[in-house]
């Protein structure tokens, strides 16, 4: 007779860190200064100002948004800011830099925020597989942010880990 199937990865005492999940499924939208620049290229102030003041803001109400320039321009540091101004009371949070950066700045944020001491004394599956890509920056600095806490910290999945560290016996 046959031995019934246990799952051993269920009744393991690890628990997973989804940095996936961390993040969250959030709408994200681009702001990109480049349309509101002089020939693509050159910043006007009374132009630019007044383009920002008749643009539509209800597009990024509720949503993180990147922000950038796609072209090769220079732009005075007020410009940003101008647009900062703007986004602040509608969107959830600005970030600057190109779309996949400001979602690992957003990941970034959501790990340090990450309460280690809930993983204190465990043995932690850091997820590495998933349906969005996680830059190694997140991976970086959850293991940076959980290792004075746990027990161990292993990367992959339950069932195929790569040991990452362990505590060492007291």
């Amino acid at each position: 007779m046959a031995e019934p199937f246990v799952n051993r990865v269920s009744e393991s005492s690890l628990t997973t860190l989804d940095l996936e999940e961390l993040g969250g499924k959030h709408a994200w939208e681009i702001f990109d200064l480049r349309p509101f620049l002089f020939m693509e290229l050159i910043l006007k102030e009374k132009d630019f100002r007044e383009a920002l003041k008749n643009h539509d803001w209800s597009v990024y109400e509720g949503k993180l948004v990147a922000v950038y320039c796609s072209a090769d321009a220079i732009i005075p540091m007020w410009g940003y800011m101008l647009i900062g101004s703007y986004l602040e009371p509608v969107a959830e949070a600005v970030f600057f830099g190109s779309p996949d950066h400001a979602k690992q700045q957003w990941l970034l944020n959501k790990v340090n925020e990450l309460d280690a001491s809930a993983y204190a004394g465990k043995r932690v599956v850091i997820k590495g597989c998933g349906d969005e890509p996680i830059g190694e920056a997140a991976y970086l600095a959850a293991t940076v942010k959980l290792r004075p806490v746990v027990k161990s910290i292993m990367y992959g999945e339950p069932c195929s880990t790569v040991p990452i560290y362990k505590q060492k016996a007291q």
